[in-house]
């Protein structure tokens, strides 16, 4: 279930969110996701229980249009974990930064301060903890008290990890930010701006990590289960 958003009517609802002082969980699924949680009814599951769900891929936007009930734009999770981070900045939150590789959520929290100078980091913890650790990764989170969780451990893991937990772990917003950590790390590059405009940081993605090919073939395959989706509704 996909809210019909813009990056401003979501920012807004991030806005009540931060207001409210309750867990709201905020997912970002793009087309691999969507096809992963055909399989998996738990993350069916946590993506239909978030607070918010972004469409994250221009193959979902694409999609929408195909099933006639058109999405109002791409919000990708990067951009909008950055416009997260800037409400923060604005209100002086604390944010606790979840996942990657062991050194890279602590360096993507030194760069973080570094252009969000009011934001409060929290803390930070790697993403490669075993399930036995886990109660003691919530523990520390919790004791960090964060306004905002961000988890950076890949679909499905950081989706189920946040709405499992949602009521032991204490935070106002937690956001599935996949491999944005690695970003604001600086270990990985984006797509050229040109290329995030016209949704096709996939091919960029792919071109970068060739080895990312069996996940792009998810896309064609989503394409034409909707196009028959389409066609058997019409008839």
């Amino acid at each position: 279930n996909l809210d019909r958003v813009d990056y401003e009517s979501a920012s807004k609802r991030v806005e009540g969110f931060l207001e409210a002082y309750d867990n709201n969980v905020i997912v970002t699924p793009n087309a691999e996701i969507i096809m992963t949680a055909q399989k998996n009814s738990e993350l069916a599951k946590a993506l239909n229980n978030a607070d918010l769900c972004l469409p994250d891929g221009i193959g979902v936007v694409l999609a929408s249009k195909i099933l006639g009930k058109p999405l109002v734009e791409r919000t990708t999770g990067y951009d909008f974990m950055i416009k997260i981070l800037s409400m923060a900045n604005e209100r002086s939150l604390s944010v606790f930064l979840l996942g990657g590789k062991p050194g890279i959520a602590k360096k993507a929290a030194e760069n973080v301060k570094k252009t969000y100078e009011d934001i409060k980091i929290a803390g930070v913890h790697h993403g490669y903890f075993q399930q036995s650790d886990e109660e003691e990764v919530i523990t520390k989170i919790n004791n960090s008290s964060p306004d905002i969780l961000l988890v950076a451990m890949g679909a499905p893991r950081q989706e189920l990890f946040m709405m499992k937990n949602i009521k032991k772990l204490k935070f106002r917003v937690a956001m599935g930010v996949g491999g944005s950590l690695d970003v604001l790390s600086g270990t990985v590059s984006r797509a050229p701006v040109f290329m995030q405009r016209t949704g096709l940081e996939w091919l960029y993605r792919l071109i970068a990590q060739p080895s990312r090919y069996k996940r792009m073939g998810t896309l064609p395959v989503f394409l034409i289960e909707i196009l028959a989706h389409r066609f058997s509704r019409k008839n």
